[in-house]
């Protein structure tokens, strides 16, 4: 039987944080963020399968359904704030990067919804590694708002940038 590793959150610093404002409502808001038929649409044909309670698994499978991200909720209260680790499944990276978490905050404001999402580290992480979700959490939170207040996602087309890509290298990280 292992022991799951604790996470202390404490430890972890936001290294990227991004604010937007949402025509929408909470519960919406909420569905978008852990429901696999919405991500589908607003990630890049990404589907989230979470399970809601501390400690539940949180997964994100590519279009074609293989494992991209694995995780565990570390917090969850429905409708207000969502913590994950969110691994990549990339060799090497969780061992030399340490885990990452990004935690969605949602608070009702007058008609709208502001949304935050910050992405965290225990450890400080170079620019040109951060580069990537610096280059895709807009791409994707436009997108996700996008699709809550028109119905209709954005088409993004993303690549990892060069200079993470090359970053991983030189540290050993392999990538697909």
């Amino acid at each position: 039987m292992s022991k799951r590793k604790e996470i202390d959150v404490k430890n972890f610093k936001p290294a990227i944080v991004y604010t937007i404002y949402i025509a929408s409502t909470p519960e919406k808001v909420w569905e978008a963020l852990t429901q696999a038929e919405f991500s589908r649409q607003y990630f890049s044909g990404h589907a989230v399968e979470v399970d809601l309670r501390v400690g539940g698994a949180f997964i994100m499978r590519t279009p074609d359904g293989a494992l991209h991200i694995s995780g565990e909720v570390i917090e969850c209260e429905p409708l207000k704030r969502l913590t994950v680790t969110f691994n990549v499944n990339w060799p090497a990276l969780l061992e030399k990067l340490g885990p990452t978490l990004v935690t969605y905050e949602i608070e009702q404001v007058g008609d709208a919804v502001k949304l935050t999402m910050l992405q965290s580290h225990d450890r400080e992480i170079s620019d040109d590694i951060l580069s990537g979700g610096r280059t895709g959490w807009p791409a994707i939170l436009s997108s996700l708002k996008s699709l809550l207040e028109t119905g209709n996602a954005l088409e993004i087309q993303m690549q990892p940038p060069e200079r993470m890509l090359a970053a991983l290298k030189e540290l050993g990280i392999g990538t697909p």
